[in-house]
């Protein structure tokens, strides 16, 4: 997995005028928690912390609180919903050795069969690894899977380490016939847009 190491300073202003004037600084208004420790409200320098959020569950070791460098997680990171630039970043602390649960992006490979059709219900499944072993993804190689198949949760091949949290039977990917449309036909739609009228008209006198 990946681990950055990135300077944080504390933040003793607090709302939404302090947390732009921090932005406006060019960095992001963040809270550090976890262990049973009171939050730590910091603030953390933009760009290098855009740049290490592009890896799934990165692994920051927060230096600058004069406590020592602290590990920590991203588990909660609100972007502007129109510009994208982040805004607000939750850090959950953890320690080297312990568990934590966490999502991990679902990466299929290989190619449907013919006449088939991929039908991918969940792009990321939930899983329980050590804090500072946390894969990047899961791959799931779909090559050779005949149509009507189904690969659920249990079904998939988790790296080294790690162990599944999410429900078994959750459904991951299947395989459709591909000439066989799962959209209600115009015609039968119609004739179902019909028939409920037909139903909801009062009878004659």
């Amino acid at each position: 997995m990946s681990e950055v190491r990135i300077a944080a300073e504390p933040r003793t202003e607090f709302g939404k005028g302090a947390a732009r004037r921090t932005r406006r600084a060019g960095k992001v208004p963040a809270v550090l928690y976890g262990h049973g420790t009171d939050p730590q409200h910091i603030s953390l320098p933009g760009h290098e912390l855009m740049l290490a959020l592009k890896t799934p569950n990165v692994l920051l070791t927060i230096e600058g609180l004069g406590n020592g460098a602290e590990l920590a997680l991203p588990k909660d990171v609100q972007r502007d919903p129109v510009k994208g630039f982040l805004e607000h970043v939750d850090l959950l602390l953890v320690k080297r050795g312990e568990k934590v649960t966490v999502d991990l992006p679902v990466n299929v490979v290989g190619d449907v069969v013919a006449g088939g059709r991929l039908v991918q219900t969940e792009v990321q499944i939930s899983v329980e690894a050590e804090a500072t072993h946390i894969p990047e993804s899961v791959d799931l190689d779909i090559t050779g899977l005949a149509i009507d198949t189904q690969v659920l949760a249990k079904d998939l091949k988790l790296p080294s380490g790690t162990t599944l949290a999410a429900d078994e039977e959750t459904l991951i990917v299947q395989i459709v016939d591909a000439t066989v449309s799962t959209e209600p036909a115009e015609g039968a739609e119609a004739a179902e847009g019909e028939t409920a009228e037909a139903e909801g008209e009062p009878a004659g006198e």
